[in-house]
């Protein structure tokens, strides 16, 4: 890994304070009263979602390096300590913000629709008849009470679980009188419970699981006093840890090590607002937190429970227009996917344009005779996807079909075992890639018998083989039988599979062998032809930009005149704009409906216009830890798409992109110009039709 620095610490923005800007423009959204309702809803669970994997994986990080007394410090300098107490008091802030978002814009708002959460003490007799049924009958039975004493310590709490502290007065049939006890509600419960219509009064209404254990919870503690009932729940550090030196076999490893994720070190503790501070500090005590790592939360204390609640209402007019992906006109008729393939490459824009036709790819190759072998990597898939089905079916039927399965795709682990499980039971070869580097490489090869000889077709995406996923995530997805990408993918199968030196790749940048200087050579090039006066243009659209080698290079080319345009949905660790460091580089954000995912990369290349889409973004982690794809566009019409579809919407964007400057803020500049939103003008120019239902 390259260590030189030409740039000083405060030319770098931190990693975990950028991670926090971004989810700030994500509850941006929650707060957008032109965003339809129910989504504002969504957004705000999603801050949450972003949130919990935020202390499970970033947090604990820094709690650990703090733990072992490190002051190693990244490319902006600052040590784990100072990292530490800046983001706590940026969460705290977010959180906070977040909670009075929800409590006095948008349940307010839904309550006017007639979508109302019942408090407590707002329940009428009706109401509070159902509800304690509810209770007796679906609630109760699963509660087990933990009372606290020598014989009944504190309990495992299983990491991101609903719980209950319950003080007591008074002493129970066997003279026990600890005062305290903890009670557990199961996953299996719901979180949010509608009320019948008739009870309600208006169309749609809920009450909390919470507000039902809190009403109740005496029920489960005859004969004492509850003085007091407060939810609360932990969240553990969740990263897996297996010793790349010491593992004899990947699967068996990982499969010892998911059991302990639910149990974790604790990193941050939620209580409700109304809980007492010697409960609180009890419960600090407990799990080894810090007064720091308290969040008190007016309201639930799980607001991702809340996600399920649009699709428990039938209000599509509260949520966005239905959309209806297109094809691209290659394959609109009937196709024969091969045939197509053979034609011309194909290029599709995901969620614009359908993954159908990847499917189909699939399908076809499973059932067509003439072909006899299917290479596939899978990183996150979902648990049932019918791309595994068709996979199943092709071994089934006797075709060689290997799949590399990435077992440590962050949460995706017991997916993936699953998935790799089925694939052996029928036959398939499966692999797990090379330990300590994540397979996250998109590849799809199928080798069909055909008159000529064997022919392969390729498929190559920046984004995962997740059917659900393609509906939310911009992607490109390129399907091609040029025989020379058809080599490349399948040299880089058989490093995944087999051994040997790597081997030179004719259009393929792969990491960690050649992406990182082949993007540093690049990016170089723009900065000579600058320097000697030709036209030099950079374009690059990621999720993240952190390693400080791309970032140094991007500066050096912003000093040499290089315009650079750099379009990051989330991380970005370079400061643009900073006069006599970056005057030539701006850094934009877009957040909408959809999540912007797919990484394209744009180089002037003296008129040559070269344009490689990835898997990558331009972090250490897929420079030299991941085994990573970046693929060319080579047909000049594609070309033109990519620029047309993936770039140009993005930075002509004056609605939904953030500005960012130096310090690492961001902000939506107005504008009186004619309005432009990216996404919505590719659902115009490329879906089959927006289909409003209001």
């Amino acid at each position: 890994m390259p260590n030189s620095r030409r740039f000083r610490n405060e030319q770098f923005l931190n990693r975990e304070l950028s991670l926090l800007a971004f989810n700030r423009r994500v509850l941006a959204q929650a707060a957008d009263s032109r965003v339809p309702l129910l989504e504002r809803l969504r957004f705000l669970c999603i801050v949450s979602s972003n949130l919990d994997e935020f202390f499970e994986i970033r947090v604990a990080g820094l709690k650990e390096q703090i733990k072992l007394g490190s002051h190693a410090a990244g490319a902006d300098g600052l040590p784990p300590l100072d990292v530490f107490r800046r983001l706590t008091e940026q969460a705290h802030q977010l959180i906070a913000e977040q909670y009075a978002l929800l409590n006095e814009a948008i349940l307010p708002a839904l309550e006017k629709e007639g979508i109302a959460f019942f408090r407590r003490s707002l329940w009428n007799d009706a109401q509070r008849a159902w509800i304690r049924e509810f209770f007796v009958k679906e609630v109760m039975p699963v509660l087990t009470p933990i009372g606290l004493d020598p014989s009944h310590p504190f309990p495992r709490v299983l990491n991101k679980s609903l719980n209950f502290a319950v003080e007591l007065e008074g002493t129970d049939a066997f003279g026990r009188s600890s005062g305290a006890a903890i009670v557990q509600a199961p996953r299996a419960l719901p979180r949010v419970i509608q009320v019948p219509k008739e009870l309600c009064g208006v169309d749609y209404g809920f009450v909390f699981l919470s507000s039902v254990v809190h009403e109740y919870v005496g029920e489960m503690f005859a004969g004492m006093n509850v003085l007091g009932c407060y939810q609360f729940r932990v969240t553990r550090n969740s990263d897996l840890f297996v010793d790349d030196e010491e593992v004899k076999n990947l699967r068996i490893a990982l499969q010892g090590e998911l059991p302990q994720r639910h149990f974790g070190d604790a990193v941050r503790l939620e209580v409700a607002d109304n809980c007492s501070e010697i409960m609180t500090d009890f419960l600090l005590q407990q799990f080894g937190l810090a007064r720091n790592d308290l969040y008190r939360v007016p309201g639930i204390v799980n607001l991702v429970r809340l996600m399920s609640v649009p699709d428990q209402v039938d209000r599509p007019d509260l949520m966005y227009p239905l959309f209806q992906p297109g094809l691209p006109k290659v394959l609109t008729k009937r196709y024969d996917i091969f045939a197509s393939i053979r034609r011309q490459d194909i290029l599709m824009h995901h969620p614009f344009q359908s993954f159908t036709p990847v499917i189909q790819l699939l399908q076809q190759a499973a059932d067509d005779p003439q072909v006899v072998a299917i290479k596939m990597t899978v990183y996150r898939t979902g648990t049932d996807s019918v791309l595994m089905e068709h996979l199943l079916r092709a071994a089934e039927t006797g075709k060689e079909v290997t799949v590399v399965v990435e077992l440590m795709a962050r949460f995706e682990e017991e997916a993936n075992l699953s998935i790799a499980a089925r694939l052996e039971e029928v036959g398939a070869h499966v692999v797990y890639g090379v330990v300590g580097y994540k397979t996250h490489a998109k590849m799809l090869m199928v080798l069909r018998r055909e008159d000529q000889g064997y022919r392969r077709y390729i498929h190559l995406g920046t984004g995962n083989y997740h059917p659900r996923t393609t509906r939310f995530y911009t992607d490109f997805g390129l399907m091609t039988a040029n025989p020379e990408i058809g080599n490349d993918v399948n040299e880089v199968f058989k490093q995944l599979t087999g051994l040997g030196k790597a081997s030179a790749l004719k259009h393929l940048w792969q990491a960690p062998f050649s992406l990182h200087p082949k993007m540093l050579a690049a990016i170089r090039a723009e900065t000579e032809a600058a320097s000697a006066g030709k036209p030099a243009r950079i374009i690059a659209k990621m999720n993240a930009l952190l390693e400080p080698e791309i970032i140094a290079a991007l500066y050096e080319a912003s000093a040499a005149g290089v315009t650079v345009d750099l379009i990051i949905r989330g991380v970005c660790s370079l400061r643009p704009g900073v006069k006599g460091l970056s005057e030539n580089i701006r850094v934009r954000s877009v957040i909408g409906r959809f999540l912007e995912h797919h990484r394209i990369f744009y180089f002037h290349a003296n008129g040559k216009q070269n344009i490689y889409l990835s898997s990558a973004d331009w972090m250490e982690r897929n420079f030299f830890r991941r085994i990573e794809i970046s693929f060319p566009v080579l047909e000049p019409k594609l070309k033109r798409r990519v620029l047309k579809e993936g770039l140009k919407p993005y930075l002509a964007d004056n609605c939904q992109a953030w500005e960012m400057n130096g310090n690492g803020e961001y902000r939506i500049k107005p504008t009186r110009r004619r309005r432009i939103c990216a996404q919505e003008l590719l659902m115009a120019d490329m879906g089959v039709s927006a289909i409003s239902v209001t």
